[in-house]
């Protein structure tokens, strides 16, 4: 008796606005990628955009303003084609983006009447070719599933590599949908294969089975009962819609054809009423059905035809919509030129009663479980809410929504209000300040906007100290020094090592070549590559980590998987054959080593850390190991000497900061908390040895800088500032001419730059650089190779994807023909040894001579002659313009009062003398 039943969503009406209600100021554009070109969340509709090529996303609001107008605007999000993007379902303004360029970025958006932000939250780098499809997971906080052309990955945000990795298609992948509670993804393929994958059981797809005959593209979704319904091609090229039950793929339930058209078929899914929306990309024809249990599995509910062709669709989400009219779907539709919303309603009494039978209860905006939890193999459902107009959650602002945990662990760097020192003491950083205009959900707030207007800037200077290097500018240098057409780079290194490492002279960067090659490069040899292979140092087994000689440019020490420890010597002139004997090889680690660390005093003095929880010291003129350091209970993430030579520290995944004298106990003499965080940590000695700055991660996984006293590690840090959201860890370079610290991690496209000083508020944040595209990281040159007279205070080697480039760091300055001593103190000279390894291991220690590095034709600057001030007339049509109307009316109001007279002397009459009062007629 099924086929009896009245459906109550039969009489859905489309109702499409008249043309003044469309949302304009869109250039939709017609791209060939998979994705859905277009995506919505209860407050904001994001799309595709062929503006910078493609590599822009627009963004425009749900809901019209009070004016009855749109906003739209665009974020540049990538170097490429924007391939795909998806909301949150949890956050209305966290918006995931995939591209050509074969990341994906996670954006903190904000409202329309507010500034975009002009850097990615997150970024992660999938190393799969071009990225196809983008997926938030329906259930779980912080995962998403990423398809190439191929491959399928899931990710957890807050890693920095992927959870799993699926097996890959035998061709082109096409359609890509997660279930609702996130436990199955299917997939469909070029190949004709419908694929359903369990992602946390097996690589490989647990059921295969023959799709859509036709060869153009499919399409996959969800819908209710266990079931999946794909949309492709029969073998008449037909359009065709099939129904799947996902327990038993054998064969399709039901198909239906429609018509022969060659347009691909976008399908959209509401499982609340069970209403499918179906368009063809570059039609303009829009059907609705309603979809069944029992046959026919799909009635028509409705044909649109619109005025304009389709580029994408969306479905708002039910929160949004509109339920006093008996509206139960609402379409947003991409064109060329417009988005085109189109309101599904039922024919009912609107306006007085809820009709609860049109509006069960819907998905809620609370994750059901974390990633984690998901990952070992928990399934929960999103807990539902209503719809009723008193019952029903509000949307949430963004300024709401930064209060309660999201998808990620919070990103700092939008806040607002902070003051100038963007950081959290011990006793504040458990309840952090926030600021009502500050963005939402991912950047909860601790830092300041990576580009605060002018009037923030004016605030800050006005609560606290600034840096004078607060406008450092980075800026790449001519391509005339670029070596390019770098081709199979190692992009997975561990992630103790920085990736690559150069010298004043040349850069070596490991390849992705069986047996551990290397190439090396001279940076007085810029342009482009030749094609044919290149000679390398073959070191047999895979780069753990590797470092240049300070006190020898041609020497290169290579730490392998097999714990041993290479030294290769580059001949003058750079490498023109294949090195495959290295000049020694230290033995003595029984595990793979971490990182190596050259003595910034005695020559050949290096310090290794490996997987056998033991730091030990060489000596490479002998060969031998000299001291070994016990202490450490898990794995090491970094250590640095201290500017002396004296101290070495350390710091480890099992939570401490330790200080080793590795001439006088091979303990530690000092030990404290570290960062809770045990994804990976740097540190560095700074304020002449006074402190050390540890880079780490939170308990929430979040990039920290801590600053440590060398004095008192049991007391913990002294101050910490989080940085932002991102898998690797951030590897600082410290300054001690300037007091500046320079941080970036692999894989980032910002570089951090702060003034450390040594009393509050020890961090002075300066402006930052970012770069085009993710880099590998950067290398910091010798002092002596800065270019002065244009006041540059550091010279760093940057690693593309396919390029070497030296980028400058310069401070603005106006007397550029003086030397700026201020900034230029005298330098110490260390890429020349003071001692000898045998010296130092005897107890002796070395200190490093310094030089100036002002040019004998340059005066410096506090020396210049002091000019006369002068003052300088301008034209008064200059004057006037640089009036605001405001400042006009005040001074002519100020120059009638001045010809006027004091308002406040008496008026002549108030001296007169009048009569008596009884002289007055009655």
């Amino acid at each position: 008796m099924n086929r009896f039943k009245t459906s109550k969503y039969k009489n859905t009406t489309p109702k499409i606005p008249k043309k003044d209600g469309w949302i304009a100021n869109v250039r939709g554009g017609s791209f060939s990628s998979q994705g859905k070109h277009m995506k919505s969340s209860c407050s904001l509709v994001a799309f595709n955009t062929d503006q910078a090529g493609g590599g822009m996303v627009g963004l425009s609001s749900v809901n019209a303003a009070s004016d009855g107008k749109w906003i739209v605007t665009q974020i540049s999000c990538h170097a490429d084609l924007v391939t795909d993007l998806d909301f949150s379902p949890f956050d209305d303004y966290l918006l995931a983006t995939c591209s050509a360029d074969e990341t994906v970025k996670l954006w903190r958006v904000c409202d329309l009447d507010q500034d975009q932000p002009s850097n990615a939250e997150v970024t992660l780098s999938a190393a799969d070719g071009r990225l196809e499809i983008v997926l938030f997971h329906p259930a779980a906080s912080g995962l998403l599933a990423v398809a190439s052309a191929r491959g399928v990955q899931v990710w957890d945000v807050t890693r920095d590599t992927a959870l799993t990795v699926l097996e890959q298609h035998e061709d082109q992948l096409q359609g890509l949908a997660w279930k609702e509670d996130g436990s199955l993804l299917a997939s469909s393929c070029k190949d004709k294969k419908l694929r359903l994958f369990d992602p946390r059981a097996q690589p490989s797809a647990v059921q295969c089975v023959q799709g859509h005959q036709g060869n153009r593209d499919s399409r996959v979704l969800w819908v209710k009962d266990d079931n999946l319904l794909t949309t492709g091609f029969n073998q008449m090229r037909q359009q065709e819609v099939r129904l799947w039950d996902s327990r038993k793929l054998s064969s399709s339930l039901s198909s239906l054809s429609l018509a022969t058209s060659n347009a691909t078929l976008m399908p959209l899914f509401d499982p609340d009423s069970g209403l499918l929306i179906v368009s063809g990309n570059g039609e303009s024809v829009i059907d609705c059905f309603e979809v069944n249990s029992s046959e026919p599995f799909l009635s028509q509910v409705s044909h649109c035809l619109t005025d304009v062709s389709t580029r994408g669709v969306a479905l708002v989400p039910k929160l949004a919509l509109d339920v006093s009219c008996c509206e139960v779907l609402r379409l947003m539709q991409l064109s060329d030129n417009f988005i085109v919303p189109i309101s599904y309603q039922v024919p009912r009494k609107a306006g007085q009663d809820f009709h609860a039978d049109l509006y069960p209860d819907t998905v809620g905006h609370t994750p059901a479980v974390t990633a984690e939890d998901w990952w070992k193999g928990e399934n929960k459902q999103v807990e539902r809410v209503s719809l009723h107009p008193s019952k029903r959650p509000k949307p949430a602002a963004p300024s709401a929504q930064e209060t309660k945990p999201k998808d990620l662990p919070r990103d700092k760097s939008k806040e607002a209000s902070t003051s100038s020192s963007p950081l959290s003491t011990p006793s504040s950083s458990a309840a952090p300040s926030r600021s009502p205009s500050s963005t939402s959900g991912l950047s909860s707030g601790f830092l300041p906007s990576p580009s605060p207007s002018q009037s923030s800037r004016a605030i800050h200077s006005m609560l606290g100290p600034s840096s004078k290097f607060r406008h450092i500018q980075g800026a790449v240098l001519h391509r005339d020094t670029h070596i390019t057409n770098l081709r199979g780079l190692h992009l997975t290194t561990p992630g103790e090592c920085d990736g690559f490492c150069a010298n004043g002279q040349r850069v070596a960067v490991p390849l992705a070549i069986a047996g551990g090659q290397i190439a090396v490069f001279e940076l007085s040899q810029p342009g482009k590559l030749p094609d044919t292979a290149l000679p390398t140092i073959q070191n047999s087994v895979n780069v753990a980590d590797f470092c240049w000689d300070p006190f020898d440019t041609h020497k290169l020490v290579v730490a392998g998987d097999d714990a041993k420890i290479r030294v290769w010597q580059i001949p003058k002139g750079g490498l023109t054959e294949t090195l495959t004997e290295p000049e020694r090889v230290l033995r003595g680690h029984t595990e793979k080593i971490y990182s190596i660390k050259f003595h910034p005093h005695a020559s050949g003095l290096l310090a290794s850390s490996s997987y056998d929880l033991t730091v030990r010291l060489w000596n490479l003129e002998t060969g031998e190991e000299v001291k070994r350091l016990s202490g450490h209970q898990d794995q090491i993430f970094g250590m640095a000497w201290s500017p002396d030579g004296k101290l070495l520290a350390t710091v480890c995944k099992d939570g401490k900061v330790r200080l080793y004298d590795p001439r006088k106990s091979t303990l530690p003499i000092q030990e404290g908390p570290g960062p809770e965080g045990q994804r990976g940590a740097r540190v560095v000695w700074v304020c002449d040895g006074k402190y050390l700055l540890v880079s780490g991660f939170d308990s929430r996984s979040e990039r920290q800088l801590y600053l440590f006293s060398a004095e008192s590690l049991a007391s913990g840090s002294v101050v910490s500032a989080p940085a932002d959201v991102s898998p690797s860890t951030l590897i600082p370079f410290y300054d001690p001419d300037t007091s500046v610290l320079i941080l970036t991690g692999k894989g980032d496209t910002r570089v951090y730059i702060y003034e450390i000083v040594p009393e509050a508020p020890y961090f002075m944040e300066c402006s930052s650089f970012h770069s085009s595209e993710p880099h590998k990281g950067l290398c910091f040159l010798p002092k002596a190779e800065c270019n002065v007279r244009d006041v540059e205070v550091a010279r760093a080697i940057r690693l593309g994807k396919t390029t070497i480039e030296p980028v400058a760091f310069r401070v603005p300055r106006v007397k550029k023909e003086f030397f700026q001593d201020d900034v230029f103190p005298e330098t110490a000279v260390w890429w020349d040894a003071s001692l000898t390894a045998a010296a130092w291991l005897s107890g002796s220690n070395g200190q490093h001579r310094k030089i100036s590095l002002r040019p004998n034709d340059m005066t410096p600057v506090s020396e210049a002659p002091k000019e006369a001030p002068v003052r300088k007339y301008l034209p008064s049509s200059v004057y006037l313009e640089e009036k605001t109307d405001e400042q006009k009316k005040e001074e002519l109001l100020s120059a009638m009062v001045a010809k006027l007279g004091n308002r406040e002397d008496p008026l002549p009459q108030e001296s007169y003398e009048g009569v008596d009062e009884d002289e007055w007629d009655d």
